[in-house]
């Protein structure tokens, strides 16, 4: 249980931020997750249910997925899955998507995207 180092696979740290950060931008909604997490799933449903196209970065199926965990966690505040990014901002994670999604803020958001995108 010594010091060992991290088993990334040859991402420099800011080559994984770049990565993360151009997956967020290039993409209207970003959802980091794990193929085992109920959250994830839930998080996931919620869009599909609304009929819009999302990216899911599976942190467990990624051989820098602990990796992105940490920056996702400088970034965000948070190391829990899911990390729901719209529109290139952080919603939060399944309860606080779905609670904006009740508010009828969610779908606004992902339309501001879209339209971008069109544009």
């Amino acid at each position: 249980m010594g010091n060992s180092p991290p088993a990334s696979v040859g991402l420099s740290h800011d080559a994984a931020v770049n990565q993360i950060q151009e997956t967020i931008a290039d993409n209207c909604v970003v959802i980091f997750s794990k193929t085992t997490c109920v959250y994830c799933k839930m998080a996931k449903k919620l869009f599909e249910d609304m009929n819009v196209n999302y990216t899911a970065v599976e942190l467990d199926m990624n051989t820098n997925g602990s990796q992105f965990q940490d920056i996702l966690e400088q970034m965000t505040g948070g190391r829990t899955v899911p990390r729901v990014f719209v529109n290139g901002t952080f919603v939060g994670g399944a309860a606080e998507t779905q609670r904006l999604h009740k508010e009828g803020k969610l779908l606004p958001l992902v339309h501001q995207c879209q339209l971008k995108i069109k544009s």
